[in-house]
C-alpha cells in the first residue's frame, strides 16, 4: 500500500476518551491515517482547513459550536469535504439538517471502530452511510418541540445571546422570546440555557 493509498482523517470530539480510543483503533489496519485531532467545533474548522484531510469524522454533539455549525463553517470553505458525523441522537431535523449541509455519512457513537473505519472508506469513495440505528431512531419522533423551537434552542445551547439567534435565524427578537419560552415551558425551565440543555439531553435538538 502507498500513502496515495491512505485515508487522511480528521477525528473531532469532545470525549477524550472516546477520541483517543478511535485515534488509536482506527490506523490499525493501515489503511487510515489522523492527521489532526480536535475536541470542539473552532478547533474543528481550523484543522480541517490546514489540513485538508479526506474525512472529517465529527461529533455531533459538542459544546460552543457543535458539530452542524462546524460543518456549515467547513462546508463554506471546502464544499466538497466528505464528512462523517457520529452522534447519540438522531432527531429527524438534526439528520436533515445534516443531509442538507452535505454530510456523506452518519453513525451512532457505539459503533464499532471496524464499522466506523468501513464507513471511513466508502465516504472517501464518494459512498455515503446512514447507520442503521441512527435512521431508526430519526423516524421515531417523541419530542413536544415545534422545529422553530428546537432551532432556537439549538442556538441557545452555543450560548448565543436572544439578538444573535433572531440574526441567525432571520427572525425577530420578539419572535424567538416567544419560541424560547414556549419551550421553556415545555421543558420545564427557568432559563433559555437550562430549557437547551434539557432538551439535548432529551435528544430533542
Amino acid at each position: 500500500m502507498t500513502t496515495d493509498d491512505v485515508i487522511r482523517v480528521v477525528l473531532v470530539d469532545d470525549e477524550h476518551l472516546l477520541r483517543s480510543a478511535l485515534a488509536t483503533l482506527l490506523p490499525s489496519d493501515g489503511t487510515i491515517e489522523i492527521v489532526a485531532e480536535a475536541a470542539d467545533g473552532a478547533a474543528a474548522v481550523a484543522a480541517t482547513l490546514r489540513s485538508t484531510p479526506d474525512v472529517v469524522v465529527i461529533d455531533l454533539e459538542m459544546p460552543t459550536m457543535d458539530g452542524l455549525e462546524a460543518v456549515t463553517r467547513i462546508k463554506q470553505q471546502i464544499p466538497g469535504q466528505p464528512v462523517l458525523m457520529l452522534t447519540r441522537h438522531a432527531r429527524p431535523g438534526v439528520l436533515r439538517r445534516a443531509l442538507e449541509l452535505g454530510v456523506r455519512g452518519f453513525l451512532s457513537k457505539n459503533a464499532e471502530p471496524e464499522e466506523i473505519a468501513a464507513v471511513i472508506r466508502e465516504i472517501s469513495a464518494g459512498g455515503r452511510w446512514i447507520g442503521r440505528d441512527v435512521l431508526e431512531l430519526s423516524v421515531v419522533d417523541d419530542s413536544p418541540l415545534t422545529d422553530r423551537e428546537r432551532d432556537v434552542l439549538h442556538a441557545a445551547y452555543g450560548g448565543h445571546s436572544v439578538k444573535e439567534i433572531a440574526r441567525r435565524l432571520h427572525l425577530a427578537p420578539g419572535t424567538v422570546r416567544n419560541y424560547l419560552s414556549s419551550a421553556m415551558q415545555k421543558t420545564g425551565s427557568s432559563t433559555r440555557y437550562h430549557a437547551a440543555h434539557v432538551a439535548a439531553e432529551r435528544g430533542w435538538l
